[in-house]
């Protein structure tokens, strides 16, 4: 003990040392009162003390204050002249009642207050008040019969009354009093109506204990529940104390109604004075109980009905609850802030405040609600005292009427949304703009998701695709563009969604016409970052296409015959030559030159000359292969490439052709010219390059001229 008493802080051992003083002083007067007249205990008062302070007091203290608690038990009983055996023995059986019923009420109410629900604590202490006792007098039955000799069922029927009747009257006023204080005497103001209600209790009782003639127990009742009734615990606990205290000394001292009993022993007085007192908690303590718990109920209703009062008085939303005759029995002041209107002026039914393009709407959401039940949302328009219209959007909801059962009743929430009205309206706007500007966009624009769905196609594809834009909204895009232009827009669709932008071009043949596209991916990306679509901008290309390809056209041709110009040959004879080397194939070059052309530039001029050029050029190419070329590669030079030729004898076949070609004459307006060609044929098989072949020609050509013009002349390299 010394080694744990220093740890202790001086506060709970100051705490312990009182419970031990309390604990002595009231297990001596009930010992004391109970030898001095010779009858049995009639109430045990020191349990009921030590269970009530520890209800107060930390847990984590309880073996010291219990250790204390029985240090004074046992010491009282042994200045009571108690042999030790017998005092340790009987104050353990009261600690251990006392620790049941503590630690059952502790662990189910860790704190008692005064929302505390009373009816439930009054069941839990009732109910481990009897188990304890009933376990303290069974131990300490045995431990007075064992070393004193004394009646087991006598001993254990006296312990168990006192201590139950102790431990309801003297614990409930212990905690009352350590929660109350001075509060107990009656609120400040109010102490006077209290001190003179419990004087007329008071006096009550000792005039009815304070003669033997008449049986006048029952006058004690009626003052004892109106200090219950008007003064609630501070009155019971106060109350039921002062008559437990006078009936039992009056018992003691052998007075007052009990003695009318003819021939009654002192045990028998005890247990009458006992069941008085029962009775009297009896008709008390749930009286207090229920009174506490009415009393909670009703601040629980009072703070629930301000705080809804509060929220529907001071919300910004406009509240109100509609009968089923349309009279309003609530309106909220917010009324006034919100329309301008009075709450008085709002009572009664204003359909005529509601925007007469509403007025029908309305109407019939209302009817619906009282035909449905359940709840609906609508938006409409309220007159404002000032004659503007403010939009509401209105939660109804129909509930029971609480005054008139079976009645429905309309609970009306609603709050100003004129500028979210406007804002969405703005936003329409804005949309109805800018699709009005994208369907006349001459370019697709469309979005799909992150599942390749259309979202957004504007109103130009159908003049491209002939399809409908809003039948396209919901489909995949292999569904609308077909599996063939799908496979080639695949690959770049993938690169938007993984969050690339890419540009790209593409042909497809849509309502008969071929048609070329440029197309640019965006990702849409949300907030987080996460690509959740693409944007699609496609725009037909197909008339710069074509000016690209006639560009490329006339820059590989001859403007005045029409024929393959020197920059087309060029490339044709290096392709030729590029394959030639590959597969080992022979090609025939042949070069043409009109004999005297300069002499028809001026005896005729140039423009006879041109047609002469021209008329060349179509008789040249009228004796060749679709597959063969001829080009014009200087101002009166032809060239013609030969493809899949296996022989020379195909050149000379080819040479004397064009000589027959050339017999008729050239026919310009009135002139007529009869004209010739020199011809030089090259036949190569192993020349790689295009300049050694074109010498080889070149020198036939010569060849040719030198021998009078009108010929040809052939080389056939690598025969």
């Amino acid at each position: 003990m010394r080694r744990l008493l220093p740890s202790m802080p001086p506060g709970v051992l100051l705490k312990a040392t009182g419970i031990a003083v309390l604990v002595l002083a009231s297990c001596i007067y009930s010992l004391g009162l109970a030898h001095s007249t010779g009858s049995a205990t009639s109430l045990w008062i020191a349990n009921g003390i030590l269970v009530g302070g520890l209800l107060r007091l930390q847990t984590r203290h309880w073996w010291m204050y219990l250790l204390f608690g029985l240090a004074g038990n046992a010491g009282a009983r042994l200045l009571l002249h108690d042999p030790l055996l017998v005092s340790l023995g009987l104050a353990m059986a009261n600690t251990l009642e006392v620790l049941i019923v503590s630690g059952a009420i502790r662990r189910r109410f860790p704190e008692i207050a005064s929302d505390t629900p009373f009816l439930g604590l009054g069941r839990v202490a009732l109910t481990s008040t009897l188990i304890a006792c009933a376990l303290s007098a069974l131990f300490a039955g045995f431990v007075a019969h064992s070393l004193q000799g004394a009646p087991l069922f006598t001993y254990l029927n006296g312990w168990y009354r006192a201590h139950v009747l102790g431990m309801v009257i003297v614990a409930t006023t212990t905690v009352v009093a350590l929660t109350e204080k001075w509060s107990l005497l009656g609120r400040a103001g109010k102490r006077w109506p209290f001190l003179r209600d419990m004087a007329l209790m008071t006096s009550t009782t000792v005039a009815v204990f304070a003669q033997s003639r008449y049986p006048l127990l029952f006058l004690v009742y009626p003052p004892l529940l109106l200090v219950v009734f008007r003064h609630r615990f501070a009155g019971l606990v106060l109350g039921i104390a002062l008559v437990a205290t006078i009936t039992t000394i009056a018992s003691a001292l052998g007075t007052g109604p009990f003695e009318l009993v003819v021939d009654g022993s002192r045990t028998e007085r005890a247990l009458l004075a006992q069941l008085f007192i029962g009775a009297a908690c009896l008709i008390a303590v749930p009286l207090a109980l229920i009174l506490a718990e009415r009393r909670q109920l009703s601040i629980r209703v009072r703070e629930s009905e301000l705080r809804y009062r509060i929220l529907a008085d001071y919300a910004g939303d406009l509240v109100m609850r509609i009968r089923p005759d349309g009279q309003r029995a609530y309106v909220s002041p917010s009324i006034k802030d919100r329309l301008g209107w009075e709450v008085e002026e709002f009572v009664q039914p204003r359909p005529d405040l509601i925007h007469p393009d509403d007025r029908e709407r309305v109407a019939k959401v209302v009817t619906d609600l009282r035909e449905t039940g359940g709840s609906t949302i609508t938006t409409y328009r309220i007159r404002h005292k000032d004659g503007h219209y403010v939009w509401f959007e209105a939660l109804a909801r129909l509930v029971p009427s609480p005054e008139v059962d079976g009645v429905m009743e309309i609970i009306y929430s609603a709050r100003d949304v004129s500028q979210r009205v406007l804002t969405e309206q703005a936003l329409a706007d804005s949309e109805r703009r800018l699709r009005t500007i994208a369907d006349n966009v001459p370019a697709v624009i469309a979005h799909v998701d992150a599942t390749e769905h259309y979202t957004f196609v504007n109103a130009y594809v159908q003049q491209v695709s002939g399809q409908d834009s809003t039948q396209m909204i919901g489909k995949t895009m292999r569904e609308v563009r077909g599996d063939l232009v799908y496979r080639g827009l695949q690959e770049h669709i993938a690169t938007a969604l993984a969050g690339k932008p890419v540009t790209f071009e593409y042909e497809a043949d849509y309502r008969g016409k071929h048609t070329y596209f440029q197309t640019n991916f965006v990702p849409d990306h949300d907030q987080e970052g996460v690509v959740r679509g693409v944007y699609a901008l496609t725009t037909d290309i197909t008339h710069i296409k074509e000016v690209e390809q006639e560009l490329i056209k006339l820059a590989r041709l001859d403007t005045l015959t029409g024929l393959a110009n020197r920059r087309h040959f060029d490339e044709r004879i290096a392709a030729v030559m590029l394959r030639k080397y590959r597969h080992r194939a022979p090609i025939l070059l042949m070069m043409l030159d009109v004999d005297h052309f300069k002499r028809v530039n001026d005896s005729w001029g140039h423009s006879v000359g041109d047609e002469v050029l021209k008329e060349v050029g179509h008789r040249i190419q009228s004796c060749l292969r679709k597959s063969d070329l001829v080009a014009r590669i200087g101002g009166d030079e032809f060239v013609v490439l030969v493809q899949d030729v296996d022989s020379p004898c195909v050149g000379e076949g080819l040479a004397r052709k064009v000589w027959e070609a050339m017999q008729p004459e050239i026919i310009v307006g009135a002139v007529r010219l009869q004209m010739t060609l020199s011809i030089g044929i090259a036949f190569c098989q192993s020349i790689a390059s295009p300049d050694d072949v074109m010498q080889l020609a070149d020198a036939e050509l010569y060849k040719a001229k030198a021998h009078g013009r009108n010929t040809y002349h052939m080389a056939a390299q690598g025969q």
